[in-house]
């Protein structure tokens, strides 16, 4: 049995959403400002955003979908059980975990500190060292279609803990739902 149940963790993650949507609307700064965000993207060598010091109108945008995001995930969970864990969460779980891990691994691959552009010859101690925000790699260049606004440390915090959760939440579905199945057949055996 999992120590927390998965009902317990969307819910959380559904209160995350809105908690971001509301600080992205009221102070975004204080989202680039948390520890987090700080220790993961200086550990994969993530630039920082400036562009999250002050609101601006993207931000209120993305503010408005994730608190919607946030209260339909939390509207789901109101349904029976069976229809809304078993059927709706399993199949959403997966989905959202390749989502996650696809943004997480974009953001981090195709951005200026990525190995992908490090040549030996810049980096004395190897091709797959640790990256760095602040060495200037002449190899890369941006993005032609924007993407570039996805290869920041807050970015990439959101896409990762997005991806944790995501799997966390998969892997108690299919241990909740184990259980269940195992419940209904023994019930159904001894009415027989």
């Amino acid at each position: 049995m999992a120590l927390i149940s998965a009902r317990t963790i969307i819910t959380s993650i559904s209160l995350f959403h809105i908690t971001l949507g509301f600080f992205f609307l009221t102070n975004p700064g204080t989202i680039a400002d948390q520890a987090i965000v700080y220790v993961l993207g200086e550990a994969m060598g993530m630039p920082y955003a400036r562009s999250f010091e002050s609101q601006s109108p993207p931000l209120a945008f993305l503010a408005v979908i994730l608190a919607i995001i946030g209260i339909t995930d939390l509207v789901t969970l109101s349904l029976p059980e069976e229809i809304s864990l078993f059927h709706h969460w399993a199949t959403q779980a997966p989905i959202r975990l390749a989502i996650a891990f696809a943004l997480s691994f974009y953001s981090f691959i195709f951005s200026s500190s990525s190995p992908l552009y490090a040549s030996p010859s810049q980096n004395p101690r190897g091709r797959m060292a640790h990256p760095s925000a602040h060495a200037h790699n002449p190899s890369y260049s941006a993005s032609s279609w924007g993407g570039d606004g996805l290869k920041n440390r807050v970015f990439f915090t959101f896409a990762f803990v997005e991806m944790v959760s995501w799997f966390w939440i998969w892997v108690t579905l299919r241990e909740e739902r184990a259980q269940a199945m195992a419940k209904k057949a023994r019930r159904k055996s001894l009415n027989y």
